[in-house]
């Protein structure tokens, strides 16, 4: 069985109890680490603790060094680090090199850049105000990007001058110890970052409620993330959370149809539809749905799904038994609700693996469970509007608000739709993601933002010196 990282060493846990991980592609158990105890907790934060003075005194061009050194290691070992990833939580292996790992190197990167550049200090009237590391902060990150979600909060937070507990997903965990090795070859001082394998009601509540820790960044479902704020606020120390989504994209008359639906369909459908920002919803005039529903179901057809490692894969396997479980209820009930299945249901596309068919539902109307509630698997909704004040409606018509989409025959239409959402980010006539952009959701999707500098000032407080 694995070890933890605690203060500068690979430490066995004061637990006993191991958690298995399992290939979701063969169902086949390929490693062990340890679930991590609240004693473990204790010897990570008083690590942490420890070496914050020091680390936030050190000069940020130096932090930054660090982190470019890290961004440099992570690069060198992309193929090592994809192959890492396609095995331990199924991301077809093109995708794990370019989403799941360069993608994180960026932003990596990035914040070494930012480490030194980012203002820390201005001048309002006979104020100076400064911007000091937070202190300790307990990050909490989830399977479904599982170095990616770890890498917008650790780099920040070491950025800014803060030490940190990382506790990784006890689902897929393995990225998350590649990562700490490298962290432990570039030098990083003794307890400037730690990391914690282990159940979240254990290890996770433990960190959250800690009095010693002055920060939780998490990211994971929405009725975690209440769960996590609740034991923070005990201590009233800061929360930021990354929770769920159930985006909308909106196609409008004039747009461009078959490119809409067809990037609409791979939006929804990438990492085997186990991402929070997924337009799950799409939202097409009447006078064009029955195209669109026809171009979503040919799209999707054309979907493979099958071995992360072979080539011509597009969706791979969901990460547990649990998560089929769970999305198959979804279209069981999408089902029983009246809504149309058009392609993919429940059936297993292999006799092994944690595989679900990509799946598309037409006569889905506002208000139904699967438009409601966020999945977490490769399952569209297509839903018909009649005007632009409601398609609106019904994009801003549930308790998200991550992420969307518009497409219009100009930028400028686009652009006025997107600024009536209730979201964190639009896409605009398939504008691509931007890493360096910040990232997060409005109401029930979360609190704070990931990425860019916005992302680094969450792990700083500020003070007003009155001179």
């Amino acid at each position: 069985m694995r070890q933890l990282y605690i203060g500068g060493s690979w430490t066995a846990s004061a637990s006993d109890d191991p958690v298995e991980v399992v290939n979701p592609a063969t169902e086949e158990l390929i490693d062990r680490v340890p679930a991590g105890s609240p004693d473990d907790v204790e010897a990570a934060v008083a690590a942490a603790r420890k070496a914050f003075p020091e680390w936030s005194r050190t000069a940020a061009a130096e932090r930054g060094k660090f982190l470019a050194r890290a961004a440099d290691l992570l690069n060198q070992r992309a193929d090592e680090m994809a192959r890492t990833i396609a095995t331990d939580m199924g991301a077809p292996l093109g995708f794990a090199l370019k989403v799941q790992t360069l993608m994180p190197a960026t932003v990596l990167a990035s914040y070494a850049q930012l480490a030194e550049s980012h203002p820390r200090e201005s001048r309002v009237g006979n104020s100076l105000v400064v911007r000091e590391p937070i202190g300790v902060v307990a990050a909490i990150t989830p399977w479904n990007y599982p170095l990616h979600q770890i890498v917008c909060k650790v780099a920040p937070a070491l950025a800014a001058g803060c030490t940190v507990v990382l506790k990784p997903s006890e689902v897929a965990p393995l990225a998350a110890y590649a990562l700490a090795e490298i962290f432990d070859e570039v030098g990083l001082p003794p307890g400037v970052f730690n990391m914690i394998s282990g159940r979240g009601p254990v290890v996770g509540e433990a960190m959250a409620a800690h009095p010693g820790v002055d920060m939780v960044s998490f990211t994971g479902s929405t009725v975690a993330g209440r769960r996590v704020a609740a034991l923070a606020a005990e201590t009233v120390k800061r929360v930021a959370l990354e929770l769920g989504g159930k985006s909308a994209n909106i196609v409008l008359p004039d747009a461009d149809l078959a490119l809409a639906v067809k990037v609409g369909v791979a939006n929804c459908f990438v990492n085997a539809g186990q991402t929070c920002s997924a337009w799950s919803r799409m939202i097409v005039h009447r006078d064009q749905y029955d195209e669109a529903v026809r171009l979503a179901v040919e799209t999707a057809r054309g979907y493979r799904v099958g071995d992360p490692f072979d080539e011509s894969t597009r969706i791979g396997p969901l990460v547990s038994a649990i998560q089929r479980q769970r999305v198959t209820r979804y279209v069981n009930r999408g089902q029983e609700e009246g809504a149309r299945l058009v392609a993919g249901g429940t059936d297993r596309p292999h006799e092994r693996g944690f595989y679900v068919e990509p799946t598309v539902f037409a006569g889905v109307a506002p208000g139904m469970t699967i438009e409601q509630e966020e999945i977490f698997g490769p399952v569209l909704s297509l839903i018909p509007y009649t005007s632009e004040n409601e398609a609106v409606q019904i994009a801003n018509g549930t308790k998200y608000g991550l992420a969307g989409a518009v497409w219009a025959g100009t930028e400028e239409r686009a652009v006025a739709i997107a600024r009536r959402l209730r979201t964190g980010q639009v896409s605009i006539n398939g504008g691509r993601f931007n890493p360096l952009a910040p990232f997060g959701g409005y109401k029930q999707s979360g609190v704070g933002r990931e990425m860019g500098e916005l992302g680094l000032e969450e792990y700083l407080e500020v003070k007003s010196l009155q001179l």
